[in-house]
Order: structure tokens, then sequence, then C-alpha cells
């Protein structure tokens, strides 16, 4: 079974250390990528990793914290095949995966307390893409993805 990833800039360290922890309670594996401790570091170093992971096909799903989630959504989904939803609330990660087959969770660590946090990563690693209409759309940016990927 491919390991959930995580990982997380110093400012979403605390956090990222209880999700692991309560991911591993709940027998789920998870690879860590760092940081691992709460030294400053760069997010950028941690959620490439993470989103080149994704992308490469070696993992299928990662979760990333930095303190406004914001910037590891913008390096994850420069990457083609990543689907980086950034959520602050339960609907908006289960909408995620029901809509967007969203395959990394970002985080905000300034925004989201632990105990809701534990309750979307939940949801969202449980929740199901519907497919249907929504496929045709996630096709649609599988294009993008493709054209993007030509010009570079």
């Amino acid at each position: 079974m491919t390991k959930l990833l995580i990982a997380s800039d110093h400012a979403g360290f605390t956090l990222k250390e209880k999700l692991k922890a309560y991911l591993q309670k709940k027998a789920i594996s998870v690879k860590d990528l760092g940081t691992y401790s709460l030294e400053r570091c760069d997010y950028p170093v941690h959620a490439y990793d993470l989103a080149k992971n994704i992308s490469s096909g070696k993992s299928k799903r990662g979760i990333l914290i930095c303190k406004s989630g914001v910037g590891n959504s913008i390096v994850a989904n420069r990457l083609p095949g990543v689907r980086a939803a950034l959520c602050d609330n339960l609907k908006i990660a289960k909408l995620s995966r029901q809509h967007n087959d969203s395959n990394v969770l970002v985080l905000g660590s300034g925004f989201v307390k632990a105990d809701l946090a534990k309750r979307m990563v939940w949801a969202w690693l449980n929740t199901k893409f519907l497919g249907g209409r929504y496929l045709r759309r996630i096709k649609l940016i599988n294009q993008i993805d493709r054209k993007i990927g030509t010009r570079r």
C-alpha cells in the first residue's frame, strides 16, 4: 500500500506532528517528508518534494501544512496531475474529493486547529470522487496540464 505523504514548514510543524500521530493511531501508513523541527525553513522545498511524488505516481495522496496554506498550494499545483486543495472546513475538504478528486489536502495551521484538522483529514481520506460530470472536468484539467507541459 502506498503511504500517505505529509510535509510542512516550520509554521506547520506542530500540526503536522499531531496529524501524523492521529493517522498512525488509525493504522494509516504515513511518510513524513519534513520539516522535522520548528527551525525556520522554506516551504517550497517540502511542498515540491511532496507534489513531485504525487505527480510522478509514486504516491497517491498527501497533506501539506504551512501557516496559511497558500504558499504550499501555489507550489503543489504547479506540477502536472497534482490537485492540491486548500481547505479550512469540513465541507470544503469533502467537496474537494467529491468534485475535484483532490490528491493533496493543504491546511493552514494559523486557521485550522488540530481537532478540526483531524476531522477534515479523516473525511478527506474517506470521501470518494463522484466521477460523472466531475470526471469530464478533471480530464479538462489534465489537458491543460499537457498543454502547459509542452511549453516548458
